[in-house]
């Protein structure tokens, strides 16, 4: 209990002004994930708020700097496990870019398939929990038979679902079936129905617009000093894009919009994460559309690409070769680089220096949701404790992020 004593000028007395102080997790289902906030709050106004994570205990940049450069991909799954194939193919394109390898046009589109499916199931986890935290349930429920769908896109693409693995450095372990083709097909035209049904129901609803509009907001500088990006960046008015601005995986040869708010607020953040929705399906149309022919594996980085199955079970030197890959037994140049893509949550980048053995010799993981979290303290001061649960849902803090 904290005390702050008002002295009263027109009397002697000496008044006692009484805060509650509440702790926000690291437990409770509102806080969508292991962290804690401890708020100090004035009735039901929070007058300040003191973030604590870490207790995931998971040390994955140390743990990477133990383990071969193939092997670290499922680890880079526990981080945004919303939006795992991203994750996996920026830490692939980290790697080429240090080994120079140069990828085929065919995988470069099929990156940008995965990792658009991978955005859509990000955004809709998010924008559903945000009409949850209103009280709408109903929207939530009925897309995330959508989320099902993409899962089991993966599913047949890797044989994963949630924390996906999903390619390999220099490409795929195999190309996309037909199956594959089938699932993808029926998500891109089912989907856009239900999304702008989702739409209907909480866009001019005058209840979740009363709920959200003005719920913590944050203003186009400030955002930038706590080096925001993604959409909440994009939400207080600042159309930074790495897809845009730095183009990787021929981003540049698709043609799309970058939504921006004004206010920066939930309502805003919600409104840009619907609209990068059908800028993703727009983004796989069109990949499908250009799709070229071609390999689907980087064909100058054999050491990270296992030898056919068959070739294995009756040729002992693919057999050698298979084993020297899984094991880690490739070494790679000495180096410094750093890759980043555009996460479901912003700007998500790997810090690589190589020694030229086996492992990494540092490994650093710029995760959007740790930077931005820092500002979820400014941005909760003076509202009520229900604002500050739909300024973390629509912020999407990730708590796999929060403790690398």
């Amino acid at each position: 209990m904290a005390k702050e004593e008002i002295i009263n000028t027109t009397s002697t007395e000496v008044e006692q002004k009484q805060y509650t102080t509440l702790n926000l997790g690291p437990t409770h289902p509102a806080t969508h994930g292991i962290f804690q906030n401890v708020l100090t709050m004035d009735g039901e106004v929070i007058i300040h708020s003191e973030p604590t994570i870490g207790y995931i205990h998971r040390a994955f940049e140390k743990l990477s700097e133990r383990r071969p450069f193939n092997q670290i991909t499922p680890i880079t799954d526990r981080m945004n496990y919303c939006s795992a194939p991203i994750n996996n193919i920026g830490w692939h394109m980290t790697v080429e870019k240090l080994i120079n390898a140069e990828i085929p046009k065919r995988v470069q589109y099929l990156r940008v398939i995965i990792m658009e499916l991978a955005r859509i199931s990000d955004h809709l986890i998010c924008n559903t929990v945000i009409g949850v935290d209103t009280g709408a349930l109903t929207g939530f429920v009925y897309l995330f038979q959508f989320r099902e769908l993409i899962y089991e896109i993966y599913e047949e693409i890797c044989g994963a679902r949630l924390t996906t693995n999903i390619g390999r450095i220099g490409g795929f372990e195999r190309d996309f079936s037909d199956k594959a083709w089938a699932k993808i097909d029926k998500f891109l035209k089912e989907y856009p129905q239900a999304l702008k049904e989702f739409e209907n129901l909480v866009k001019r609803n005058r209840i979740f617009m009363d709920r959200t509009i003005g719920a913590g907001p944050i203003t186009a500088e400030r955002a930038l000093s706590y080096s925001f990006s993604g959409p909440n960046l994009r939400a207080a008015g600042v159309d930074y894009d790495v897809r845009v601005m730095n183009p990787y995986s021929s981003y540049e040869d698709f043609d799309f919009t970058i939504p921006v708010g004004l206010n920066g607020d939930t309502y805003d953040r919600f409104m840009v994460r619907q609209e990068e929705m059908w800028q993703s399906l727009s983004i796989i149309r069109q990949a499908i559309e250009k799709l070229p022919d071609g390999p689907y594996f980087s064909p100058n980085v054999p050491d990270f690409y296992l030898p056919p199955k068959q070739e294995v079970y009756n040729n002992m030197e693919a057999l050698i070769y298979h084993f020297k890959i899984v094991m880690g037994e490739t070494d790679v140049p000495k180096g410094e680089v750093y890759h980043c893509v555009e996460g479901g949550n912003g700007e998500l980048g790997f810090y690589l220096i190589s020694d030229g053995g086996r492992t990494p010799y540092r490994l650093h993981m710029r995760r959007p949701c740790f930077i931005y979290y820092q500002a979820y303290p400014e941005m909760i001061k003076g509202t009520n404790i229900s604002d500050a649960i739909l300024t973390m849902s629509s912020m999407n803090v990730i708590a796999g992020e929060l403790d690398a």
